[in-house]
């Protein structure tokens, strides 16, 4: 029974050692930036057989494999510019890794060029229910940007030519972020596209309720009254 006792903790005492040298062989460090699978696999929010497609022993081609080899091999050369361009050894210069970029999705696009897209391909309302479900399986992490700004920008990009979808995109920000003067605005902004003065003030008037101190927005009040006053 002390033998069996005696092979028992030398097999567990094995195992543990082993564990320890993989994961020793697989932790970043600022010498050797190369990340583990486990750490790419975190990094871009999938599972292996994102990459790993092909049956084990199969041989068949494994395209994403190639791309992450590849990138890999980026993310070493960046951090040796990062070192040469600091004067850092690696032990100090900030590292890139995978997850800079990807930060949980595995196509590291922003939010308002993935929205921007599916407008030209489906449209405002497919737009829409895109930014919802997205908003609701990233908020609160750091994959998306989800402040007011997004789709303040994106509805200004369109705003002249499908006045429509920008109003869309903008009302939706609102349900989000009540008090953004910047989304009434931009809405007011919209509706003069559509040659509806009079939402135009309505939505100028209700962006002052909020700032009422926003110079911008005072002018371009006073200047659509005015030229509404001329007609």
């Amino acid at each position: 029974m002390e033998t069996c006792s005696g092979y028992r903790i030398a097999f567990l005492a094995l195992i543990f050692v082993g564990c320890e040298t993989l994961g020793s062989a697989q932790t970043v460090t600022p010498g050797n930036p190369l990340p583990s699978m486990q750490a790419i696999a975190q990094a871009l929010g999938v599972s292996c057989e994102y990459c790993h497609t092909a049956q084990r022993g199969s041989g068949q081609p494994e395209p994403k494999k190639d791309i992450a080899r590849a990138m890999i091999a980026m993310t070493r050369d960046l951090n040796a510019r990062v070192e040469a361009a600091t004067g850092k050894p690696a032990t100090e210069a900030t590292a890139v890794q995978c997850v800079t970029c990807h930060r949980g999705v595995a196509i590291p696009r922003q939010l308002s060029d993935i929205l921007m897209q599916t407008i030209k391909e489906k449209g405002a309302a497919a737009a829409v229910a895109q930014y919802r479900e997205l908003r609701k399986q990233y908020y609160g992490r750091q994959s998306y940007d989800f402040a007011e700004d997004t789709l303040v920008g994106l509805a200004q990009q369109i705003a002249s030519g499908k006045p429509d979808d920008a109003i869309a995109l903008l009302q939706l920000n609102l349900e989000f972020n009540p008090q953004s003067a910047r989304s009434y605005a931009a809405i007011a902004f919209a509706y003069t596209r559509k040659y509806d003065d009079a939402a135009a003030i309505a939505n100028l008037e209700k962006a002052l309720e909020i700032e009422p101190n926003n110079g911008v927005v005072q002018g371009q009040l006073e200047q659509l009254k005015s030229y509404r006053r001329r007609k």
